[in-house]
């Protein structure tokens, strides 16, 4: 963010350049050269910039429905947005991450490697305290970090741990079927060795809201898993398969859509009587309503109005006679 400054630094400046203090050649040299990225050559950027915004896509999908699944196990609104997709080394990002901390090491069958989904420790206090019982106020104020999570703490982390590993299968449904295993939960990421420190991979980071604390969560995908699906995360090939398996079940849904049940309901008409009245009919009475015969009937589909009708028999059987066809709603 571009610094304001004051009106007496403003001042000084201009000073310094009439002066011959600062010369206005050498500061355009300097912002040319803050413009220039160091490229490390032993660890290129592997994925191009449309893959990461087909991955950007996946899990922003994923965020919506992981925030889902994990309010409805704590009974409290959980909000997960997407912060950033960017690629690191394996060794900057578990010394990018707090000791002790929430891994779950999880396989997600056909794709290569393990993956790893670290949960920041303050998220998992306020899991564990709404799970048990806990209101609002009881943590809200006084978020302590854990030394270490016991064992029963453990198994109910697990649990919310599942929910959001279904999320991540559901947020790449449309690219891939996914089958995933949770393997292992640890807390200690510098006993993690499930790959070298110069291993390149996809981190993505994750902002969790809970009764307005903000905290963190990370997924680790090593580059190794996307080798074989590079091709399924082109805008254009998804798109193009998308469009063309749509035209192959073209005529299967409309077979499908041709069998589907429908609610039908014709509208006879309507009146007003009192409970009185109500309670004092018997078989035979006559209920005047507020449509005469020759009036056409109001039919409804799924409780939205279609057609005009009129009454009558087929084989000692009541039906209508479609009369006409209504393009908008009307209210009757």
């Amino acid at each position: 963010m571009n610094q304001v400054l004051s009106q007496q630094e403003i001042d000084s400046l201009l000073n310094a350049l009439h002066s011959g203090e600062l010369d206005p050649t050498t500061i355009k040299e300097e912002e040319e050269k803050n413009k220039i990225k160091s490229y490390d050559f032993k660890r290129p950027i592997k994925l191009s910039k449309e893959y990461i915004n087909t991955l950007y896509m996946i899990f922003e999908n994923f965020s919506k429905m992981a925030g889902n699944t994990v309010s409805n196990m704590i009974h409290a609104n959980v909000e997960i947005k997407i912060g950033a997709i960017e690629q690191v080394s394996f060794d900057e990002f578990i010394h990018s991450i707090p000791n002790p901390t929430l891994m779950g090491l999880f396989f997600s069958k056909p794709l290569n490697g393990s993956q790893i989904i670290e949960i920041n420790p303050q998220f998992c206090v306020q899991v564990i305290e709404l799970m048990l019982g806990g209101a609002e106020s009881s943590y809200t104020k006084n978020l302590k970090k854990k030394d270490n999570f016991t064992d029963i703490e453990l198994g109910i982390l697990e649990e919310v741990m599942l929910g959001i590993l279904r999320a991540f299968e559901a947020a790449w449904s449309d690219v891939i079927e996914l089958e995933t295993e949770l393997d292992d939960i640890q807390t200690n990421p510098q006993l993690l060795q499930t790959m070298s420190p110069n291993e390149p991979i996809i981190l993505i980071s994750f902002v969790i809201e809970v009764f307005r604390n903000k905290s963190f969560m990370n997924i680790c995908i090593p580059y190794m898993s996307f080798e074989d699906i590079t091709d399924k995360l082109s805008m254009k090939n998804w798109f193009d398969f998308e469009k063309e398996g749509n035209e192959q079940n073209r005529e299967v849904l409309a077979e499908k859509i041709k069998s589907l049940i429908v609610d039908v309901q014709v509208d006879l008409g309507k009146t007003y009587i009192t409970v009185d009245d109500f309670l004092q009919l018997e078989v035979g009475d006559i209920i005047q309503l507020d449509k005469k015969i020759s009036d056409p009937l109001n039919m409804y589909i799924e409780d939205k109005l279609h057609y005009l009708v009129k009454p009558g028999k087929v084989d000692n059987k009541l039906a209508v006679e479609v009369l006409q066809y209504i393009e908008e709603d009307v209210e009757s």
